[in-house]
């Protein structure tokens, strides 16, 4: 079980799609965020924090194709934004971390978080 948390501050908000996501192992699993921001210079990061112990980065991941992956390298794990556009000037982007074949190490509390950036 992987379990996400949400949060806000100003007009800035990124929040799990799904609260809690159960998989079995071995199976592949998806965990989505959404959020708004500045998609051009924002970046999105990914941290699991296994009980009793400090949040570990996962993954960073911006909307210009830049990735950095934690070291030493998780593995079967990767992960990408998607913008998607409305008729208004706001857009809502969603970021997802892939396991590729989940065990039990994998079981963890995950946080996604939004790195601004300043203009």
């Amino acid at each position: 079980m992987v379990s996400l948390c949400p949060f806000t501050f100003s007009h800035l908000s990124i929040q799990p799609v799904y609260p809690t996501v159960n998989v079995l192992q071995g199976n592949p699993v998806t965990l989505s965020c959404l959020y708004n921001g500045s998609t051009s210079t924002d970046s999105l990061l990914w941290y699991r924090q296994y009980s009793r112990s400090s949040p570990q980065f996962v993954y960073l991941v911006g909307e210009a194709k830049f990735e950095q992956k934690a070291e030493p390298l998780v593995p079967g794990v990767s992960a990408v934004v998607n913008e998607k556009k409305n008729r208004s000037t706001t857009s809502r982007t969603s970021t997802e971390l892939s396991i590729t074949k989940a065990t039990l190490t994998d079981s963890a509390l995950y946080y996604c978080a939004l790195r601004v950036v300043a203009q």
